[in-house]
């Protein structure tokens, strides 16, 4: 009876398509079957690769958790400075929101992750979108808990929602426009 052969050792130069990229999409494309981050030997299996292969491009699981997540957040949206940092706010909410539901265990990861990279492109974004307003330290780091804040409770609500009631991501526009109002009285 054949054996199937699997593919040991490192992956070979030139002719492999094995890359820290091809794992990456993989990664993510189980991520958004499973709601979960796939084991790594999931991934090496969907990939046709040994799980050893994995572990040429990221030393360990964690590394690879935290080149996914980071991934995936700087593909929200990225605000323009702009004087109508309303819209700009709204964008990225709305977009880091459809990230949220678009890959269901992605918020408890990112909760549960010990390294601050994924948090740091949200911060960066927001800092971009506020600096019109010239908060102080004190006050742009409150006002980013909040938001940060509501925006994790609002996607756990949106993945708890199971057809109880209509519960959409444009809905957020009300409170943020309450929120907007709080940080120009800041």
């Amino acid at each position: 009876m054949p054996v199937k052969e699997k593919k040991r050792g490192r992956p070979k130069g030139s002719g492999s398509q094995l890359s820290k990229e091809a794992i990456m999409d993989m990664a993510k494309s189980l991520m958004q079957e499973d709601g979960k981050i796939p084991s790594i030997r999931k991934l090496a299996a969907s990939l046709s690769v040994d799980a050893m292969a994995i572990y040429h491009y990221f030393s360990n699981k964690n590394a690879l958790l935290e080149a996914i997540t980071t991934s995936l957040i700087e593909d929200i949206y990225e605000p323009k400075m702009s004087d109508n940092w309303k819209s700009e706010l709204n964008k990225l909410c709305t977009s880091y929101l459809t990230l949220l539901s678009r890959y269901p265990g992605l918020l408890e990861i990112l909760l549960g992750m010990d390294s601050h990279s994924p948090a740091e492109v949200f911060i960066e974004r927001f800092s971009v979108v506020v600096k019109p307003l010239n908060l102080n330290a004190d006050s742009s780091k409150n006002a980013l808990e909040l938001l940060v804040d509501y925006l994790h409770g609002y996607a756990l609500a949106l993945q708890c929602n199971s057809g109880q009631t209509t519960l959409e991501i444009s809905m957020i526009e009300g409170p943020l426009g309450l929120y907007c109002v709080a940080l120009e009285n800041a």
